[in-house]
């Protein structure tokens, strides 16, 4: 391999990830915990992607839109976990330059998707428990597909500018990457060149997606909350906010850790490379492991037919 760093290019053949930099003599211990929560993410999700499947019963919007989480985790962790298990077990850095920018427009995307998904949910929630006579007509199958095709429609097209304004960008500083995966702004920080189009585009996309999409989660609650409220007893309200539970379980798994990175990220510029790394992998790693226990725990349909099946298969 090359020395990298004193060789001149405008677009690199291949980029070099570092892993975790600093932490690289602990890179086998570090892959046994991200190892585990892969595992966990994959079984999970396919198992709920499973029941719901097989369980009549479930055929739901609520459901549907869970299936669509599910797959969305799937994509997510499984964009950035096995190149960087790969980093952490055989020390393969390499990546090339056009895989660099599929990965980095993947991960991104459905960090987007998976955030569309959770308003609609939130959607679904609202007309379940503020109109649930029109809950059946309102949110139709054809109007769940249509909200789901919107929503990875939506991720693909906000963020397919950053790789296409990644891929114009010279590249002669260095194709070292001091991350475990292609994010954005790792990648556009090693153009020589002006890339502040880059920068406020990235800007402009999280703050505009993720500021509308927890506006309308809180107005949905809101009104949910306003809803609840107005029922007669104590045992019909915590029966009504029970089934808003898990959702926002899942929304604050999710939420929480996408913006403590992003703040560490921008504004913590003494905090250390590795603590940087390791929270981004955090954030998409997390989420994707807690979503599906969080359901298979808290949704009484999918916890009784998980044991169900596991008591069959026993017998």
């Amino acid at each position: 391999m090359s020395d990298s760093n004193t060789t001149h290019f405008t677009i690199p053949s291949t980029f070099i990830l570092l892993g975790i930099p600093g932490w690289e003599a602990a890179h086998v211990w570090i892959s046994i915990p991200f190892c585990i929560m892969y595992i966990i993410a994959l079984l999970g999700n396919l198992i709920i992607l499973y029941i719901v499947k097989i369980e009549h019963s479930l055929h739901e919007p609520m459901y549907y839109f869970l299936c669509m989480l599910a797959v969305t985790d799937v994509v997510l962790s499984t964009s950035i976990l096995p190149k960087a298990l790969s980093i952490f077990w055989f020390n393969d850095r390499e990546i090339d330059f056009s895989a660099c920018l599929t990965q980095m427009f993947f991960l991104h995307c459905f960090t987007v998707v998976e955030s569309g998904i959770f308003v609609a949910m939130a959607l679904d929630r609202y007309v379940a428990i503020c109109n649930p006579l029109r809950h059946s007509t309102i949110l139709t199958s054809p109007v769940v597909a249509k909200t789901g095709l919107a929503v990875v429609l939506r991720g693909g097209l906000s963020i397919l500018p950053c790789p296409i304004l990644a891929r114009q960008w010279p590249y002669c500083r260095s194709n070292v990457i001091f991350h475990s995966y292609c994010q954005n702004m790792a990648v556009v920080s090693l153009a020589c060149t002006d890339t502040r189009i880059s920068n406020y585009y990235a800007l402009f996309v999280i703050f505009l997606l993720t500021c509308l999409d927890v506006f309308f989660i809180s107005v949905s609650y809101f009104q949910i909350l306003r809803a609840v409220f107005s029922l007669s007893t104590k045992d019909a309200r915590l029966k009504t906010l029970g089934t808003c539970g898990s959702h926002l379980c899942a929304i604050l798994a999710f939420y929480i850790p996408a913006l403590f990175s992003f703040l560490t990220y921008r504004f913590g510029h003494n905090v250390p490379q590795y603590f940087h790394v390791l929270l981004s992998n955090v954030y998409l790693l997390v989420p994707p492991m807690l979503n599906p226990i969080i359901y298979g725990v808290r949704t009484k349909q999918i916890r009784d037919r998980l044991l169900h099946l596991f008591t069959h298969q026993g017998t």
